[in-house]
């Protein structure tokens, strides 16, 4: 049986409950003040249209983070290098992590609202497992490098949304300052010298 197309006003509430949400979270003083109840009515939409589109409070967020993540994921997946699988591994680790880090940095709002919904553990969510694999793959790429899964772990370490919202929201940190750190730290993590120009 074919999948059935989701109706003309269901894509239509979708798009808005993503947007309302994307702004909400964007404006608050912490991700959970935002509630079911304020996504619907920013966005024009009966509390139960979020339910039935999302599950809940968590699939919303997931949806939203996942919509955005989308681009990147895809350049990481199939893309041109720097992000490609087709890039030399000394290259591709630190421009994933560049990656990852500006994602987090131009998505802070979001990135705390996921990494705060608690639940299962961080480390088996869908998205930090599909980040974590890709960059298993290309550490194990590099000869004499043991160890890969932790390194890949110990490097995601790095770019966790509490750590960047920590970094420039409390120390001050600029975007540029985060990126070179963060470069200078895979660098000397891969025993190399890694640049991401």
């Amino acid at each position: 049986m074919p999948e059935r197309k989701p109706r003309a006003d269901a894509t239509r509430n979708r798009e808005a409950v993503l947007v309302a949400a994307d702004a909400l979270f964007a404006r608050c003083e912490s991700p959970e003040a935002v509630t079911m109840a304020d996504i619907a009515a920013a966005a024009g939409v009966g509390k139960a249209t979020l339910f039935r589109g999302f599950g809940d409070r968590t699939g919303l967020i997931h949806a939203l983070y996942e919509t955005r993540l989308a681009p990147i994921r895809l350049a990481a997946e199939e893309g041109a290098p720097p992000l490609g699988p087709a890039t030399p591994p000394l290259q591709r680790v630190p421009a994933l992590l560049d990656a990852v880090l500006c994602f987090k940095l131009d998505n802070r709002h979001l990135a705390l609202a996921l990494e705060g919904t608690g639940g299962d553990s961080p480390y088996v969510a869908g998205h930090y497992e599909r980040w974590h694999g890709t960059l298993r793959a290309a550490l194990e790429q590099i000869p004499g490098l043991d160890g890969s899964d932790f390194t890949a772990h110990a490097l995601l370490a790095a770019t966790r949304a509490d750590l960047v919202e920590h970094l420039v929201g409390r120390q001050g940190m600029t975007r540029e300052e985060m990126r070179a750190q963060l470069a200078a730290f895979t660098a000397r993590v891969l025993g190399s010298r890694t640049s991401l120009d």
